[in-house]
């Protein structure tokens, strides 16, 4: 917090400092052990009739009644990261885009229109990178048309917690009445020490294409063609499997290098077979693969509430760079209100 030469904490952030990073310490009434503080970081998204209202890494919006400030102060932009390589939100989400491309996809302004039919969201969403070219009120308008037009509903992909994110996007949303159905992070790390994670030769087989066995083991049970599209989509797309019993693979994964970044995704394992290495061979098979094509780093995308992965993927070296979210027009009928904020659930991102 801020301490004046006189050793008091200070309130230095003002309704000027919307869309800055800040650190604040507030009252709290019934503070747990008799706490009378709590600390809020994030992004402050707004400071309306006496309320700020403050956007953490996470997506989670907090609302700090003004009269409760003891101190506050305007904070970097993203906290040094301690490992990993180096990159920006902007690469990384573009990196992830082109991973998993939908089978059409139309520009507004700088945002991309995005549909696959609606298999999964990330290929049934608007990714908002940049200025849609007209207010957005106007642009949602066009975004509900234009999914509307193809049966479906329109979502918007946003992201937290980096330099360069999407804070006061998530703030509009909501005031719309924009549901957060799903929140996800991107996590990061090196290539080379996951390459060396797995024995050479680990049984995993490689393949240019998902296979009737591959498709076996994946999880989304009924593949239609548009889904193999957008599974074989990508500037370079890798197959991992572990052979297993009655022509249903052990484990697989999937893998998509484009340039320095090698994307890691639908990593499954047979329940019967886990805790045996397995996952961590399809990575590193992947990675090994990966590095023959002249990439250094890593990244994959994990739901918040997936602890045993999220803890795998922590062992391997990875580090969450930022949060994504999926949010969902408001159904019709439903009022917008400043406050609708709802929680992340579980499903696919």
């Amino acid at each position: 917090m801020e301490i004046s030469a006189a050793g008091r904490l200070e309130v230095r952030i003002t309704a000027a400092d919307v869309g800055k990073r800040v650190s604040v310490r507030s009252l709290i009434e019934h503070g747990p052990s008799g706490e009378k503080f709590t600390d809020t970081v994030g992004v402050l998204t707004s400071w309306d009739q006496g309320v700020l209202r403050i956007t953490r890494k996470s997506g989670e919006s907090v609302h700090i009644a003004e009269s409760a400030l003891v101190a506050g102060k305007v904070v970097p932009a993203a906290p040094a990261r301690r490992r990993g390589p180096a990159a920006s939100y902007e690469e990384l989400a573009r990196v992830a885009a082109r991973a998993w491309r939908p089978v059409e996809s139309e520009r507004l302004g700088e945002w991309e229109l995005r549909a696959a039919e609606g298999f999964t969201r990330r290929a049934n969403s608007v990714l908002p990178l940049g200025d849609p070219g007209m207010p957005l009120d106007a642009a949602l308008d066009a975004v509900r048309r234009w999914y509307g037009e193809r049966g479906l509903p329109a979502y918007l992909q946003t992201a937290t917690g980096a330099e360069g994110t999407q804070e006061l996007l998530c703030a509009e949303l909501e005031r719309r009445g924009w549901v957060r159905e799903v929140t996800a992070e991107l996590w990061i790390g090196g290539l080379a020490p996951l390459a060396d994670l797995g024995p050479e030769p680990s049984g995993v087989v490689l393949s240019r294409e998902a296979g009737e066995a591959w498709l076996a083991r994946y999880r989304r049970k009924g593949v239609s063609r548009v889904a193999l599209q957008v599974l074989g989509g990508g500037p370079s797309v890798w197959f991992a499997t572990v052979p297993g019993d009655a022509g249903v693979p052990a484990a697989i994964g999937r893998c998509v290098v484009d340039g320095r970044w090698a994307g890691f995704a639908a990593v499954e394992v047979d329940p019967e077979r886990r805790r045996q290495g397995l996952a961590t061979a399809v990575m590193a098979a992947l990675a090994r693969q990966a590095l023959a094509e002249g990439a250094s780093a890593a990244w994959l995308q994990v739901e918040e509430d997936n602890g045993g992965a999220r803890a795998m993927y922590e062992r391997m070296g990875f580090m969450a760079h930022h949060a994504y979210h999926h949010y969902r027009e408001p159904l019709a009928g439903t009022a917008p209100s400043a406050e609708s904020s709802a929680p992340a659930g579980s499903g696919s991102p």
